[in-house]
């Protein structure tokens, strides 16, 4: 049953992420050079233990998603698969000594500042570039987009952080 619970968990966490992007976060831009892609959220702060393909499907699902509501032809799924196509590579380089545990999950409290901060700017930085670049074609306004990339993940990458300490639990000690 407790597979069951994970999914409906996983699909309601999909929408809210989802809605709350399209209809409040897509508004908000910084100097007309950063935007926030708070979705990537979700698909940062899944389970360590979901299989990669199920996070290529649920990244190409949120990616299309923001695409149908942007109209912006395969964009955000594009960035989106690449960021699940990373993260299981990012995550092992960043396992911890002792590994991870079966219940451990992407949360600063848990992981640790240090951790969070590598595997959040990485991940973040790594889908912007790929997403900047696509939609500019070329490499031919460099400095602009170079900007784009760098005001866009801080801006990102704050935002998410300050979901994690909002709504992510503290977890008191180790088992």
């Amino acid at each position: 049953m407790s597979g069951l619970r994970d999914i409906i968990v996983q699909l309601f966490r999909f929408v809210i992420y989802a809605a709350v992007h399209v209809l409040l976060i897509s508004r908000l831009v910084l100097f007309d050079l950063g935007w926030c892609f708070l979705y990537l959220g979700f698909l940062l702060f899944l389970p360590l233990r979901t299989p990669i393909v199920v996070q290529l499907l649920l990244s190409f699902a949120m990616g299309l998603t923001m695409d149908i509501f942007y109209d912006t032809g395969g964009l955000h799924a594009a960035a989106a698969v690449l960021l699940g196509f990373l993260r299981p590579w990012v995550l092992r380089l960043l396992t911890p000594r002792d590994g991870y545990d079966s219940g451990d999950t992407v949360n600063v409290h848990q992981m640790g500042w240090q951790w969070f901060t590598v595997y959040l700017l990485l991940l973040v930085v790594l889908h912007h570039t790929a997403f900047f670049v696509l939609e500019l074609g070329s490499f031919r306004h460099f400095g602009t987009t170079l900007g784009k990339i760098l005001v866009s993940a801080l801006f990102t990458s704050v935002a998410l952080l300050i979901i994690q300490l909002l709504f992510f639990p503290v977890r008191r000690g180790r088992n």
